[in-house]
Protein backbone atom coordinates (compact mmCIF):
# COMPACT_ATOMS: atom_id res chain seq x y z
CA UNK A 1 0.00 0.00 0.00
CA UNK A 2 1.03 3.19 -1.03
CA UNK A 3 0.35 6.41 1.31
CA UNK A 4 0.80 9.66 -0.75
CA UNK A 5 1.13 12.15 2.17
CA UNK A 6 0.46 15.71 1.58
CA UNK A 7 1.89 18.41 3.46
CA UNK A 8 3.45 22.20 3.98
CA UNK A 9 6.20 22.48 5.96
CA UNK A 10 5.06 25.67 7.66
CA UNK A 11 1.93 24.11 8.84
CA UNK A 12 1.09 23.62 12.51
CA UNK A 13 -0.54 20.40 12.05
CA UNK A 14 2.23 18.97 9.90
CA UNK A 15 4.42 19.91 12.87
CA UNK A 16 1.39 17.86 15.23
CA UNK A 17 1.55 14.86 13.08
CA UNK A 18 5.48 14.77 13.85
CA UNK A 19 7.18 11.28 13.02
CA UNK A 20 3.35 9.62 13.32
CA UNK A 21 2.60 8.93 9.75
CA UNK A 22 5.69 7.22 8.87
CA UNK A 23 5.23 4.79 12.32
CA UNK A 24 1.77 3.72 10.90
CA UNK A 25 2.82 3.41 7.68
CA UNK A 26 5.45 1.19 9.01
CA UNK A 27 3.63 -1.21 11.50
CA UNK A 28 1.77 -2.02 8.43
CA UNK A 29 3.96 -2.36 5.61
CA UNK A 30 3.08 0.54 3.86
CA UNK A 31 5.28 2.72 2.06
CA UNK A 32 4.93 7.35 2.07
CA UNK A 33 5.70 9.22 -0.88
CA UNK A 34 5.96 12.68 0.85
CA UNK A 35 4.48 15.28 -1.45
CA UNK A 36 5.09 18.81 -0.03
CA UNK A 37 3.40 21.60 -1.56
CA UNK A 38 2.28 25.43 -0.76
CA UNK A 39 -1.06 25.19 0.98
CA UNK A 40 -1.84 28.87 -0.21
CA UNK A 41 -1.70 28.21 -3.38
CA UNK A 42 -3.78 24.90 -2.73
CA UNK A 43 -6.56 26.70 -0.74
CA UNK A 44 -7.29 29.31 -3.76
CA UNK A 45 -7.41 25.78 -5.96
CA UNK A 46 -10.05 24.70 -3.39
CA UNK A 47 -12.21 26.83 -2.23
CA UNK A 48 -9.92 27.70 0.58
CA UNK A 49 -8.51 31.15 2.35
CA UNK A 50 -5.34 31.67 4.04
CA UNK A 51 -6.08 32.15 7.74
CA UNK A 52 -5.37 36.60 7.48
CA UNK A 53 -8.38 36.08 4.74
CA UNK A 54 -11.01 34.32 6.84
CA UNK A 55 -13.70 36.07 9.28
CA UNK A 56 -12.60 37.09 12.99
CA UNK A 57 -14.66 33.85 14.60
CA UNK A 58 -12.70 31.72 12.35
CA UNK A 59 -9.21 33.28 12.93
CA UNK A 60 -9.99 33.00 16.95
CA UNK A 61 -11.02 29.45 16.78
CA UNK A 62 -8.37 28.76 14.77
CA UNK A 63 -5.82 29.39 17.48
CA UNK A 64 -7.87 27.43 19.69
CA UNK A 65 -7.64 24.42 18.24
CA UNK A 66 -4.05 24.68 17.75
CA UNK A 67 -3.49 25.07 21.38
CA UNK A 68 -5.69 22.74 22.37
CA UNK A 69 -4.46 19.89 19.59
CA UNK A 70 -0.43 20.68 20.68
CA UNK A 71 -1.79 20.28 24.29
CA UNK A 72 -3.43 16.58 23.30
CA UNK A 73 0.07 15.97 21.30
CA UNK A 74 1.92 17.35 24.60
CA UNK A 75 3.49 19.22 21.76
CA UNK A 76 5.42 22.99 22.30
CA UNK A 77 3.83 25.21 19.99
CA UNK A 78 4.18 28.96 19.43
CA UNK A 79 0.63 30.16 18.28
CA UNK A 80 2.29 33.45 16.20
CA UNK A 81 5.89 32.20 15.41
CA UNK A 82 8.45 35.00 14.16
CA UNK A 83 8.75 33.07 10.77
CA UNK A 84 5.00 32.75 10.05
CA UNK A 85 4.62 33.13 7.20
CA UNK A 86 7.29 32.10 5.14
CA UNK A 87 8.58 30.86 1.97
CA UNK A 88 8.11 27.10 2.39
CA UNK A 89 9.74 26.35 -1.29
CA UNK A 90 13.13 25.86 -0.06
CA UNK A 91 12.24 23.67 2.83
CA UNK A 92 9.77 21.54 0.46
CA UNK A 93 12.36 21.39 -2.49
CA UNK A 94 14.91 20.26 0.61
CA UNK A 95 12.44 17.36 1.01
CA UNK A 96 12.06 16.35 -1.97
CA UNK A 97 15.60 16.00 -2.58
CA UNK A 98 15.98 13.82 0.49
CA UNK A 99 13.43 11.62 -0.35
CA UNK A 100 14.91 11.47 -4.37
CA UNK A 101 18.58 10.60 -2.15
CA UNK A 102 17.69 8.69 0.63
CA UNK A 103 20.36 8.33 3.50
CA UNK A 104 19.15 9.43 5.99
CA UNK A 105 15.26 9.83 7.83
CA UNK A 106 12.68 11.84 6.53
CA UNK A 107 9.93 11.31 8.86
CA UNK A 108 12.34 13.10 11.35
CA UNK A 109 13.43 15.67 8.45
CA UNK A 110 9.86 16.77 8.02
CA UNK A 111 8.88 16.45 11.67
CA UNK A 112 12.58 19.03 12.40
CA UNK A 113 11.46 21.29 9.68
CA UNK A 114 7.89 21.92 10.95
CA UNK A 115 9.15 21.87 15.00
CA UNK A 116 11.75 24.28 13.32
CA UNK A 117 8.83 26.98 12.11
CA UNK A 118 6.41 26.10 15.10
CA UNK A 119 8.35 25.72 18.42
CA UNK A 120 11.90 26.73 18.15
CA UNK A 121 11.83 30.85 16.43
CA UNK A 122 13.31 29.43 13.23
CA UNK A 123 12.90 30.38 9.53
CA UNK A 124 12.27 27.44 7.35
CA UNK A 125 12.63 29.72 4.14
CA UNK A 126 16.67 30.10 5.58
CA UNK A 127 18.81 27.74 3.97
CA UNK A 128 21.03 27.34 7.19
CA UNK A 129 18.47 26.26 9.19
CA UNK A 130 17.34 23.92 6.21
CA UNK A 131 21.07 22.47 6.37
CA UNK A 132 21.07 21.95 10.17
CA UNK A 133 17.56 19.86 10.13
CA UNK A 134 18.88 18.01 6.94
CA UNK A 135 22.15 17.64 8.84
CA UNK A 136 20.82 16.47 12.17
CA UNK A 137 18.30 13.60 10.93
CA UNK A 138 21.45 12.11 8.46
CA UNK A 139 20.86 13.29 5.19
CA UNK A 140 24.05 15.94 3.56
CA UNK A 141 23.50 19.64 4.01
CA UNK A 142 24.61 20.16 0.51
CA UNK A 143 21.00 18.98 -0.38
CA UNK A 144 19.76 22.57 0.32
CA UNK A 145 21.67 23.54 -2.53
CA UNK A 146 21.31 20.40 -4.55
CA UNK A 147 18.08 19.48 -7.38
CA UNK A 148 16.40 23.20 -7.43
CA UNK A 149 15.47 22.79 -10.55
CA UNK A 150 13.87 19.21 -10.19
CA UNK A 151 12.66 20.32 -6.91
CA UNK A 152 10.58 22.94 -7.92
CA UNK A 153 9.18 20.64 -11.07
CA UNK A 154 8.01 18.03 -8.21
CA UNK A 155 6.91 20.50 -5.67
CA UNK A 156 4.42 22.45 -8.94
CA UNK A 157 3.50 18.60 -9.57
CA UNK A 158 2.52 17.90 -5.96
CA UNK A 159 -0.07 20.40 -5.86
CA UNK A 160 -1.60 19.61 -9.06
CA UNK A 161 -1.56 15.74 -7.98
CA UNK A 162 -2.81 17.23 -4.84
CA UNK A 163 -6.19 18.93 -6.29
CA UNK A 164 -6.83 16.13 -8.95
CA UNK A 165 -6.68 13.50 -5.59
CA UNK A 166 -9.52 16.03 -3.76
CA UNK A 167 -7.10 17.49 -1.21
CA UNK A 168 -8.16 20.58 0.20
CA UNK A 169 -5.78 21.14 2.76
CA UNK A 170 -2.81 19.62 5.38
CA UNK A 171 -1.65 17.30 6.37
CA UNK A 172 -3.63 15.16 3.82
CA UNK A 173 -3.35 11.24 3.30
CA UNK A 174 -4.37 9.29 0.39
CA UNK A 175 -4.34 5.30 0.99
CA UNK A 176 -5.77 3.33 -2.31
CA UNK A 177 -9.58 5.26 -2.21
CA UNK A 178 -9.67 5.95 0.75
CA UNK A 179 -8.89 10.01 1.89
CA UNK A 180 -7.42 11.27 5.52
CA UNK A 181 -7.39 14.89 6.34
CA UNK A 182 -5.85 15.83 9.46
CA UNK A 183 -3.21 15.07 11.78
CA UNK A 184 -6.24 14.42 14.47
CA UNK A 185 -7.61 11.33 11.75
CA UNK A 186 -4.35 9.41 11.79
CA UNK A 187 -6.13 6.87 14.02
CA UNK A 188 -8.41 6.11 11.41
CA UNK A 189 -5.51 6.00 8.63
CA UNK A 190 -4.81 3.24 11.25
CA UNK A 191 -7.41 1.31 11.60
CA UNK A 192 -8.25 1.43 7.71
CA UNK A 193 -4.74 0.35 6.92
CA UNK A 194 -5.55 -2.67 9.62
CA UNK A 195 -8.29 -3.70 7.83
CA UNK A 196 -6.67 -4.28 3.98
Amino acid sequence: MQIDYYLATTSPYTYLAATRPAEIARKHGAEIVYKPLNTFDLFGRTGGQPPKDRHESRQAYRLIEMRRQAEKAGKPLNLHPAHWPTNPAPSSYAIIAAQAEGGGDLAALVAGLTRACWAEERDVADDAVIADCLEAVGFDRGLVNRGMMAGAETYARNLEDAVAAGVFGVPFFVAGEEKFWGQDRLDDLDRYLSQV
